[in-house]
């Protein structure tokens, strides 16, 4: 299993911009792909981006497409989500998963890994 720590959450103004990075170990990083979910007070978790191991592929939710970038560097065992272009709405607890690209866009509830968590506070 791989173990993984999120970092970089804060409080930004909307239109702002801030990078999180989520921090893998365990078993190798980069034979999994990686994924960012987040949830909002009183709603459900919800996927926002994935990538595969290559980096050939990304995934991105509508609400985020063109404003927020997946990136990886296996040198480094660890994954970033670029959020640019922030909205009151993007306010969540931003979580990173480990697990096939399927289960990652299809069967949240079973993936195996997940980080603890870094609150994204975006102010109107």
């Amino acid at each position: 299993q791989v173990q993984l720590v999120e970092s970089g959450g804060g409080l930004v103004q909307a239109g702002g911009s801030l990078r999180l990075s989520c921090a893998a170990s365990g078993r190798t990083f980069s034979s999994y792909p990686m994924g960012w979910f987040r949830q909002a007070p009183g709603k459900e978790r919800e996927f926002v981006a994935a990538i595969r191991w290559s980096t050939a592929s990304t995934y991105y939710a509508d609400s985020v497409k063109g404003r927020f970038t997946i990136s990886r560097d296996n040198t480094k065992n660890t994954v970033y989500l670029q959020m640019n272009s922030l909205k009151p709405e993007d306010t969540a607890v931003y979580y990173c998963a480990a697990d096939l690209i399927s289960t990652l866009l299809n069967r949240q509830s079973s993936i195996g890994s997940w980080g603890q968590g870094t609150q994204v506070t975006v102010s109107s």
